[in-house]
């Protein structure tokens, strides 16, 4: 713990092995990781016993899931929806094993050089249905912002979230992705999207895209922290 935050962090980017993740998460004292890359496999692609594996593994090294970094959602509005409903509910059960409460999502790639508006009313739809599903299983499905999925900048966020009202939906805040998608990152999108941030990613850019340390970029992170 750090004050009132629970610090964790997607470790599959120290190896894609869990085991010299799980020592270096050891090593700095961080009991928390947000599984995606599981030894070579997407967190998404898990079998049931793979899954209890995986937690059998955590618990011999102390650690806990944050949230499930799932890929749900990251996929063109225009793509077949049925099959990834099935992803979905294989996700959800990998979350229980896991004693994830939270999984990461995203509402959709947008066709290149068409509007979003287009298709914010099949949008709405598939988001309801995965939220309606996340209700009657008990978890709690968090949208990232993104680049070029309907929910890039924090307007369309924002109408997200108020169409979709839900306790089983909120909002993971992404500093870098806002600022690579031109969208002013405090006090505007922060104070659009505050009622619905459950989890934060400590992550910052600068205006040319270029990612950088926290702190050294146009994300504000220290300012959205402090708040």
């Amino acid at each position: 713990m750090a004050g009132k935050f629970i610090l964790s962090g997607f470790s599959d980017e120290i190896d894609k092995s869990t085991d010299l993740q799980f020592q270096h998460l050891n090593k700095l004292g961080i009991s928390y990781f947000e599984p995606r890359g599981i030894d070579g496999k997407n967190i998404s692609e898990l079998t049931e016993q793979e899954a209890k594996d995986l937690k059998r593994k955590m618990d011999g090294y102390g650690i806990n899931a944050s949230s499930i970094g799932s890929p749900i959602g990251k996929i063109f509005i225009t793509d077949d929806f049925l099959t990834h409903m099935d992803k979905l509910k294989r996700v959800i059960e990998t979350a229980k094993i896991l004693d994830a409460e939270y999984i990461r999502m995203f509402s959709f790639f947008i066709p290149k050089g068409d509007e979003p508006e287009k298709y914010r009313t099949e949008v709405m739809e598939r988001l309801g249905e995965m939220v309606a599903l996340a209700e009657k299983e008990g978890v709690v499905l968090l949208h990232e912002n993104e680049k070029e999925i309907y929910g890039d900048v924090a307007v369309r966020c924002r109408d997200i979230f108020e169409t979709i009202q839900s306790l089983a939906f909120g909002a993971v805040f992404d500093p870098a992705n806002f600022v690579q998608c031109g969208q002013k990152v405090y006090p505007e999108a922060f104070d659009m999207l505050a009622p619905y941030i459950r989890y934060m990613h400590i992550k910052d850019a600068k205006e040319d895209g270029t990612v950088v340390p926290a702190g050294y970029g146009n994300g504000k992170v220290r300012e959205i922290l402090t708040e």
